[in-house]
């Protein structure tokens, strides 16, 4: 199984990318996903997360928004959310990789790939990436999106360029869906049919080459 790391920055299409692979028959474990369930009614995050940030979980689950303030600009605060999140969060993944461990490939949505040094834990690191004009207008489309808040979230994440330059094949979500569903269709095709030889064919290839800078 080759194990793949889909990874971009906020407002990049990875979302849209992950659709994309699934349309292809890979398996896409979306980690803002698994969160989302487990901080929702019910879930197993609820409790802790409600323990630690008195005021942000209640029966309807995590009230995010209050989450999010109380962490924000806290590197403590964050610290202390991520110690909670993050083994419930690779616990499922772990559960996912075992459930689909007859595929050819899976995809790993984890926006933060780089930042938190998940890239060595993968085969195949994809980036997803659009022109830095393109990406603000579509973040900043958002409801209660703000260019204030837009920019302190980029700050917090590894530049584009630099996961461009570290990323083994880099998506273009730039043009138009036909162009990028193809790049998709090509790579997985080229996984399936070089399974033991994928890095060589697929990658050194330029098959589905990288963005210039």
């Amino acid at each position: 199984m080759i194990v793949i790391g889909l990874t971009g920055s906020i407002g990049m299409g990875k979302s849209t990318v992950a659709g994309m692979f699934e349309a292809e028959g890979v398996p896409v474990f979306d980690a803002d996903a698994v969160v989302h369930r487990l901080q929702g009614p019910g879930g197993a995050l609820v409790g802790p997360i409600g323990a630690a940030f008195p005021g942000t979980a209640g029966p309807q689950g995590v009230d995010r928004p209050a989450l999010g303030r109380a962490v924000f600009d806290d590197a403590g605060a964050l610290a202390r959310l991520e110690a909670i999140v993050h083994p419930a969060v690779f616990a499922e993944r772990q559960a996912f990789l075992a459930r689909h461990a007859e595929a050819v490939a899976v995809v790993l949505d984890i926006p933060l790939l780089f930042e938190k040094g998940g890239a060595e834990a993968v085969d195949l690191v994809v980036v997803v990436s659009a022109p830095a004009a393109v990406q603000r207008a579509r973040v900043l489309a958002r409801p209660g999106m703000t260019a204030e808040r837009l920019d302190h979230i980029l700050a917090l994440q590894v530049p584009d360029a630099e996961k461009r330059a570290r990323a083994d094949i880099v998506i273009d979500t730039g043009g138009a869906p036909e162009s990028t569903r193809a790049a998709i269709h090509a790579l997985v095709t080229c996984l399936t049919q070089h399974r033991s030889r994928y890095h060589e064919e697929c990658v050194k290839l330029s098959l589905i080459p990288k963005q210039p800078d």
